[in-house]
C-alpha cells in the first residue's frame, strides 16, 4: 500500500484476543475512523452466538459485506479506518479486500490466555466454548496477504506500539 493512501486496517483474531480494545486504541493513535465490527451483526446472529451456537458462513456473509461496505465508504471519503473483525477465513478476508487495499493485523495468543479473557467478560455474547470453534475455523494469514501477526500477551498500549512499528517499517503509515 503506498504511503500516501489512507490505510484500511482490520484487526483480526479469535474471541478474547482484544480486537476491539486494540483497534479502538490504534484508530485513536492514527486519527482514523473506527467502528465496532460486532455492531454490524444482525440481531439473529447475536442471538445465535449468545445461545452458544457458532455462526455459519451463510450467517457471516451479510455481516462481512456490511463491514466491507463501511470500509469502502471510508476509503471513498479519503479516511483512514480501523475496524475489529474476526476475519477467520481467507474467503472472509477476500470479501473485505473488495473495499480496497486492506491491511490485516492478526492478534494471536495462547489458548489459555484467550480462554481466561473470555471468561472474565461480563455481558458479552461470546461464550468460552465457542473459542474452540473459532480456533478450528481460523486460517492464519497467508504469505500473499497484506498483514502481520502480533502477540497479545502485553498490555493494549504495548500491542498498539508493536502494530505502529510494523506499519512504519512497511511504509503503510
Amino acid at each position: 500500500m503506498p504511503h500516501h493512501e489512507s490505510p484500511l486496517i482490520v484487526v483480526m483474531g479469535v474471541a478474547g484476543s482484544g480486537k476491539t480494545t486494540v483497534a479502538a486504541l490504534l484508530a485513536g493513535r492514527l486519527g482514523a475512523s473506527f467502528a465496532e465490527g460486532d455492531d454490524f451483526h444482525s440481531p439473529a446472529n447475536v442471538a445465535k452466538m449468545a445461545a452458544g451456537h457458532p455462526l455459519t458462513d451463510e450467517d457471516r456473509g451479510p455481516w462481512l459485506a456490511s463491514i466491507r461496505d463501511w470500509l469502502a465508504a471510508q476509503r471513498t471519503a479519503g479516511n483512514s479506518a480501523v475496524i475489529p473483525c474476526s476475519a477467520l477465513k481467507r474467503s472472509y478476508r477476500d470479501l473485505l479486500r473488495e473495499a480496497g487495499p486492506v491491511r490485516f493485523v492478526h492478534l494471536t495468543g495462547s489458548r489459555e490466555l484467550l480462554t481466561e479473557r473470555i471468561q472474565s467478560r461480563a455481558g458479552h455474547f461470546m461464550k468460552p466454548a465457542m473459542l474452540e470453534s473459532q480456533l478450528a475455523t481460523l486460517e492464519p494469514l497467508a504469505d500473499d496477504e497484506a498483514g502481520f501477526d502480533v502477540d497479545v500477551a502485553g498490555r493494549p498500549e504495548q500491542i498498539v506500539d508493536q502494530i505502529l512499528i510494523h506499519l512504519i517499517d512497511e511504509g503503510t503509515h
